[in-house]
C-alpha cells in the first residue's frame, strides 16, 4: 500500500488462505459472472495483492482466457504471486510494484474486473474516496472481499472479550501518519460511496468461521487482536497477559471457536 503501511508476512498469508477461501461470497461471485463480457478475455486487476490469494480463488470460478494484473507494493510477494498462479492454462498473470492510493484510470485502462482482499478497512477515508472514484471512472465491476466489521464472537465466552474487541475496533480506526483508518466503517462507507455516484453496491457477510481445524489460525489471529487491542488501551496489558494464554491453550486445544466478521462488497457500474 502506502510507505509507512505495516509489511505482512508470506506466513500469516499463507495461514488465512484456507480461511479466506472458506469465507467469500460465492453468492456475489455468480452475480458478478452475470454482469462480466461474454466472448473476450477478461482483464482483472488485484489491488494489493498480497501472494496471489485472491486470483488462485476467484480465477477458476470465472470464464477464461483471463489475464490478471497483480498489484502490490511488496515486490517478494508479487515475486510468489508470479509463480504461484491460478490453475488453468488460460490464465496468465502480470506483477507491478505499486503504491494502489496513487493509481489512476490510465493505470487500469481496458480493465473487465477490479479485485481486492482485506483492504479497505486499511484505507483512510480520503483514500477509500479516491479508489471508488478510480472504480466508478474504469466503469467495470468490482469485487472487494473480507473487509473486517468489528464483529468477533468466541465460544466458550470470558468476561474480557468484549473489552479486548472495543479496544481492538478503536486501534482499526486509528490515526496514522495518512489520516484515521476506517477499519471497521469501511464496507458502509464504501457501499454508499459507490451508490451516491450511481453504481450498485451489493454487500453480503464473508466471516471467518475457526474451529478445530483452524487452531493455528485461531491462535495467530488471537495473539494478533489481544496485542493490538493492548497497544491500543494499555490498561488492558495486565489482565490481557493472562486471557491471552486462557484462549491459547483453548485454540491448542481445539476447544476454542472463533468467528471473526468480515463483508464482501460487488459493485456493479
Amino acid at each position: 500500500m502506502s510507505a509507512e503501511a505495516t509489511r505482512v508476512s508470506r506466513g500469516w498469508l499463507d495461514l488465512r488462505e484456507r480461511a479466506d477461501a472458506a469465507a467469500r461470497s460465492r453468492e456475489l461471485v455468480g452475480h458478478l459472472r452475470h454482469a462480466l463480457p461474454v466472448g473476450r478475455p477478461l482483464l482483472i486487476h488485484d489491488l494489493a495483492c498480497g501472494s496471489g490469494a485472491m486470483g488462485r480463488w476467484l480465477a477458476p470460478q470465472l470464464p477464461g482466457p483471463q489475464r490478471w494484473v497483480l498489484h502490490d507494493r511488496d515486490v517478494d510477494l508479487l515475486a510468489i504471486a508470479e509463480t504461484d498462479v491460478p490453475d488453468g492454462a488460460a490464465v496468465t498473470v502480470e506483477t507491478r510494484a505499486s503504491d494502489i492510493t496513487l493509481l489512476d484510470s490510465a493505470d487500469l485502462e481496458g480493465a473487465t474486473l477490479v479485485t481486492a482482499s482485506a483492504l479497505l478497512d486499511l484505507l483512510t477515508g480520503d483514500e477509500l474516496e479516491r479508489l471508488i472514484h478510480l472504480c466508478v471512472q474504469v466503469g467495470c465491476p468490482a469485487l472487494l472481499t473480507l473487509t473486517v466489521t468489528g464483529r468477533v464472537t468466541l465460544a466458550p465466552p470470558d468476561e474480557l472479550d468484549s473489552s479486548v474487541a472495543a479496544a481492538f475496533d478503536a486501534h482499526q480506526r486509528r490515526r496514522t501518519p495518512r489520516g484515521r483508518l476506517l477499519g471497521p466503517d469501511a464496507v458502509e462507507a464504501a457501499a454508499e460511496g459507490f451508490r451516491r455516484l450511481g453504481a450498485d453496491a451489493i454487500v453480503r457477510p464473508s466471516p471467518w468461521q475457526l474451529g478445530a481445524d483452524e487452531a493455528g489460525l485461531a491462535a495467530e489471529w488471537l495473539a494478533g487482536w489481544v496485542g493490538a487491542a493492548c497497544e491500543q488501551d494499555p490498561g488492558l496489558r495486565d489482565a490481557a497477559g493472562l486471557y491471552r494464554g486462557r484462549r491459547l491453550r483453548e485454540a491448542a486445544a481445539g476447544r476454542l471457536a472463533v468467528s471473526v466478521g468480515h463483508a464482501d462488497l460487488l459493485v456493479l457500474p
